[in-house]
């Protein structure tokens, strides 16, 4: 097996994984940035449409927004970092770095600010409903013209290298290829988990990499129960495509088959109410009557989101008759817990961006704040990671010989996996549906640990990533029976998964 090294090991191409590269880079460590991803849509961070928040003059009300909207679980440490550091990193790696174009008012001159839902005031830089691809795409064309800075694309992590808990590099996979990547500290940005569910806002390769590495040397995750489903995202023709809550924050409305507004009588802010309320009031609405659409007659919707207009009608949905809508996996709350640095509980490993748990969003994600998140937690690891440097003695691994599976035997274990989820791990969980869920899951783990050695197919090691997330999701949820947040607990029976 052949080895490589270098400084700084990135896992993950979003802001998270880009801004870690950065800010190690600029400390002048030298970095190897890795990603599964074969083009820039690959990152969760390209496919982001809302916008990035920032703190404006009103830091105070910016924290309290967002303890708010986590139902006050949020750290207060955590949330001092965010707010902190937030105008001044979007201002210097976005604005004056990347020179990304936000959208301004109309004298042309000064940026508009948007607001979203559980937002008490206008603090959103956006472009457009295509914020993130805005950003992404000069953060990688940046980073792939720096001196200090590989970026090595089509490379998955399949392992980290740990000795004596401290985690020395990875094990890499690029096409048949296997490789040692020793580094003096490795950072996880390897986004969310939207695989584990069949309905998702993530890209396809979201399978819970990161954690499910970081687990199993050792680490600690933390909140994994709290998984946010977005409560707009559009399913017209079966490919599913999310309507930005800056929608809502415009003023379109939520109405059900019989065209009745539902949510001012769920929240005391109807449409703009967190999106764990708004999320399970739409499937509600959707068992009760059938269909949600947003209604977005109010407004010059076009107009105002011409790239969701284009979208809409790319996917044959005619907006002036209402946006047909269900709530969708979007992101998780929880993951690899870290400090405010991004440091883990092991020796030279951090995590950020949607694969770590900083405490920030605490039971529920404010929207908006993600990419924030990323930012800010990313440089802060990429800084404080610049000085390591790698081991000089070899790291192993025990492996054991895998049985390939068939296509058909992969693709039905992928299914089942999403539909455990789907019913037992979603919007509203019981007990006894959590423990179906844990027998399935654990079931479906034994067969993927005999497919499992480091010559197997991508789709296996993502399978297997997928099942260990699912279990700690599905194991967080069962150890707490208190509803909070998107983790909402009903004490009803479920139905057997299948």
């Amino acid at each position: 097996m052949t080895h490589s090294t270098t400084d700084i090991l990135v896992l993950g191409s979003g802001i998270a994984g880009l801004s870690a590269a950065l800010g190690a880079a600029r400390d002048g460590a030298s970095v190897t940035l890795a990603t599964k991803a074969t083009q820039p849509e690959g990152a969760s961070t390209w496919w982001a449409q809302g916008g990035i928040a920032v703190a404006r003059k009103a830091p105070r009300q910016f924290k309290e927004d967002i303890h708010t909207a986590s139902s006050g679980t949020s750290d207060p440490e955590a949330l001092d970092v965010l707010v902190q550091n937030a105008d001044a990193a979007v201002r210097d790696v976005l604005i004056d770095t990347l020179g990304v174009d936000f959208d301004t008012g109309g004298d042309g001159a000064s940026f508009h600010y948007g607001r979203e839902a559980a937002h008490s005031e206008d603090r959103i830089l956006h472009v457009d409903a295509s914020t993130g691809r805005h950003i992404h795409e000069p953060f990688l064309s940046h980073l792939a013209a720096h001196d200090r800075v590989e970026i090595r694309g089509d490379t998955a992590a399949i392992d980290l290298l740990e000795r004596d808990g401290d985690i020395h590099g990875a094990l890499l996979k690029s096409g048949d290829a296997v490789r040692h990547h020793y580094a003096g500290a490795t950072v996880l940005a390897t986004g969310g988990i939207g695989a584990l569910y069949s309905r998702s806002t993530n890209p396809g390769g979201a399978t819970g990499d990161g954690i499910a590495m970081a687990h199993r040397a050792g680490a600690a995750t933390a909140d994994m129960e709290f998984v946010q489903f977005h409560p707009t995202v559009c399913v017209a023709d079966g490919d599913p495509f999310l309507v930005s809550e800056a929608v809502r924050g415009e003023g379109a409305v939520l109405r059900d088959a019989n065209g009745e507004r539902f949510m001012p009588a769920v929240h005391e802010d109807a449409e703009l109410a967190p999106r764990d309320v708004v999320a399970r009031a739409v499937e509600q609405a959707h068992e009760r009557t059938g269909r949600v659409v947003l209604d977005v007659s109010s407004f010059d919707f076009a107009g105002t989101f011409p790239d969701l207009a284009a979208m809409c009608a790319e996917h044959g949905v005619d907006p002036s008759t209402g946006i047909p809508v269900v709530p969708a996996e979007h992101f998780l709350c929880g993951g690899v817990d870290v400090d405010t640095h991004g440091r883990a509980s092991l020796g030279r490993l951090y995590a950020v961006g949607e694969c770590a748990r900083t405490g920030v969003h605490g039971a529920n994600r404010l929207a908006s704040t993600s990419l924030l998140e990323g930012l800010v937690w990313g440089l802060r690891a990429g800084t404080d990671a610049a000085g390591a440097t790698p081991t000089d003695q070899e790291v192993s691994l025990s492996t054991t010989a895998g049985s390939p599976p068939s296509d058909a035997a992969l693709d039905a274990s992928v299914e089942r996996l999403q539909r455990v989820m789907d019913e037992h791990v979603g919007l509203r969980r019981t007990p006894d549906g959590l423990q179906r869920a844990l027998d399935a899951l654990h079931a479906v783990e034994a067969d993927v640990d005999a497919w499992t050695d480091p010559s197997a197919r991508r789709g296996v090691h993502e399978l297997r990533s997928a099942c260990t997330a699912a279990r700690l999701i599905a194991e967080a949820a069962k150890a707490n029976e208190t509803s909070v947040g998107c983790h909402y607990m009903e004490r009803s029976d479920s139905p057997p998964a299948s």
